[in-house]
């Protein structure tokens, strides 16, 4: 029976098994966007589906741990089966080396990228889209173009968007402490290719930045023969930052879709938020608390950083789990 199901899926493989129902993950590469699937395989009438959006350099495997003790929560707590779609953005990941995905390199082409996904898969809209950092902005539009319909009159807004420390406006230049910008400058005055991963570490050190970064972004490379290359298109990430800077997205957050709710989790320790952002989006939470015209919702994660999913899983995942969609059917 393994054998005929490895036969069947062919490019998909099986990681591990968590506990009853299965959870697995499996992995496939199409013409529009690279993903790796986390799904409960348990025996539910219904199955509903999560898009889940890395952050800026970063790539859908950055979120393979979090989805998978997240699937493994809701298969116990959902009535119904989920599979979570683990992206690569434009530009990241399995998706750099995708041919056909043109610029421009903005948040609204990114969000196009998702619909084309889910039309060229086959599969239903997504119940719930969750984005850290410049998945968070992704996700907005993703929100946004679907209630204008701009991907079709069949589509269907998410009922749920996660925007995990992910400001709604524009970040402008002195409301940032300059650190991505640095760290984008730095890589595009690098050689290419990079020596090796340590050279690229200790060199970033040096720089100033802290080794936990500077191993994180070592973590991008990718050995090509005697040397390494980046995993992500380096250009088109950088545009797809200043698009990130660029666009707000308060109208939405004013005016939400009825029958949906947009939930956005704020790091304690994060350096991406002032007072005036945090105040302005509670303002709009505390006024828009009814799912049937449109719901803000936000969340407090304590004990971290901006790196949610690696600072503190549990804390979010005891956010996310309790308040995630499946609960409420």
């Amino acid at each position: 029976m393994a054998r005929n199901l490895t036969n069947r899926l062919e490019s998909r493989f099986l990681i591990r098994f968590l506990q009853s129902p299965t959870l697995f993950t499996s992995s496939r590469s199409i013409q529009t966007l690279a993903y790796e699937e986390v799904k409960t395989s348990g025996d539910r009438k219904s199955e509903s589906t999560a898009l889940i959006l890395h952050g800026l350099l970063g790539s859908g495997r950055n979120w393979r741990s979090f989805s998978r003790s997240l699937a493994s929560s809701l298969s116990v707590s959902s009535p119904s089966d989920w599979k979570m779609i683990l992206v690569d953005l434009r530009n990241h990941g399995r998706s750099a080396e995708v041919e056909g995905i043109s610029p421009p390199h903005d948040l609204v082409n990114s969000a196009k990228d998702l619909a084309d996904l889910v039309k060229a898969s086959g599969w239903n809209w997504p119940d719930v889209v969750i984005g850290h950092s410049l998945g968070g902005k992704v996700a907005l539009q993703f929100m946004e173009s679907c209630a204008r319909g701009d991907y079709g009159d069949s589509t269907i807004p998410p009922k749920q968007l996660w925007v995990l420390d992910s400001v709604p406006g524009e970040v402008k230049a002195e409301q940032s402490d300059g650190e991505v910008e640095k760290v984008l400058q730095t890589l595009q005055s690098l050689p290419s290719p990079i020596p090796s991963r340590k050279w690229l570490v200790d060199h970033m050190v040096e720089l100033g930045f802290s080794r936990s970064l500077s191993e994180w972004i070592g973590s991008n490379l990718k050995r090509s023969g005697d040397s390494e290359t980046w995993a992500f298109n380096l250009d088109g990430a950088v545009q797809m930052f200043n698009s990130y800077r660029e666009t707000s997205y308060w109208s939405l957050l004013e005016n939400p879709p009825k029958e949906t709710e947009i939930s956005f989790v704020i790091a304690e320790k994060s350096d991406r938020w002032d007072r005036d952002t945090t105040k302005r989006l509670e303002t709009i939470a505390s006024q828009r608390r009814n799912v049937s015209e449109g719901k803000v919702a936000t969340h407090l994660l304590r004990n971290s950083g901006h790196w949610v999913h690696t600072d503190n899983p549990k804390g979010l995942l005891e956010i996310v789990s309790p308040n995630f969609l499946s609960t409420h059917k």
